[in-house]
């Protein structure tokens, strides 16, 4: 099994206006587009909340906001005046990313933050895309603790750590990306998840429902839904 490295990727580390953020912003979106990510979340949120809307929404690590609203295009003939909070430590969020949810007839809240100082409460729902593998197992406990005690449901979807994975990672010039993108793509896989790695961090596992699991050609998922 590949052992899990955690390194800094360089978005992290650029000014949002940096045009490189900028660029690298935009791979993203396509790279989220050929991991099926947005179908992946689509559908364990309806097979999770068995058709039922959230009254709230956030996402960690939310980013410039797109990934969320590709995902509640697919609700929005259906899910009534739900209020959406994007949570992230820079100030990404374009106006017009606001103006199109609230064309969906949805609110959108941008959170500025770092969620270990300001975890998302009151929400029906959590999720993640690509936000996890940030961190070292502790971290991730004391992340899973305060989301455990203020959501129903949570989903995350993360790099799956495997050699094909790691593979494609490296091949990303292919379909022009960056050199930021190119850097942090294989940092991501190499710091990405395998197995039952998440569940193991999750601190209630009676109340909560816990399933992991490889899906598509190269992510990992991991959803905990509460019993009640």
């Amino acid at each position: 099994m590949m052992k899990r490295i955690i390194q800094p990727e360089l978005l992290d580390s650029l000014s949002p206006s940096d045009p490189r953020a900028i660029r690298s912003r935009r791979d993203l979106r396509r790279i989220n587009a050929l991991m099926c990510n947005h179908a992946i979340m689509r559908r364990e949120l309806e097979k999770n909340l068995d058709g039922r809307a959230p009254g709230q929404i956030a996402e960690i690590g939310a980013g410039d906001g797109d990934f969320l609203l590709r995902v509640t295009r697919y609700f929005s003939s259906h899910w009534r005046n739900p209020k959406v909070r994007l949570m992230d430590l820079q100030a990404t969020v374009a106006p017009e990313t606001l103006k199109a949810f609230l064309n969906l007839g949805w609110r959108a809240e941008v959170v500025v933050a770092d969620v270990f100082n300001r975890p998302p409460v009151d929400c029906d729902v959590v999720i993640a895309n690509l936000f996890l593998h940030h961190f070292e197992e502790a971290r991730l406990k004391q992340l899973f603790n305060m989301i455990s005690q203020s959501a129903g449901l949570f989903i995350a979807i993360e790099p799956r750590r495997a050699s094909w994975p790691l593979f494609f990672s490296r091949l990303l010039w292919v379909i022009g990306c960056n050199g930021v993108t190119r850097h942090d793509a294989v940092v991501s896989v190499r710091a990405g998840f395998t197995g039952k790695e998440l569940s193991a961090l999750w601190p209630d596992k009676i109340n909560w429902q816990l399933r992991e699991q490889n899906v598509g050609a190269f992510s990992h998922l991991f959803v905990a839904r509460k019993i009640s």
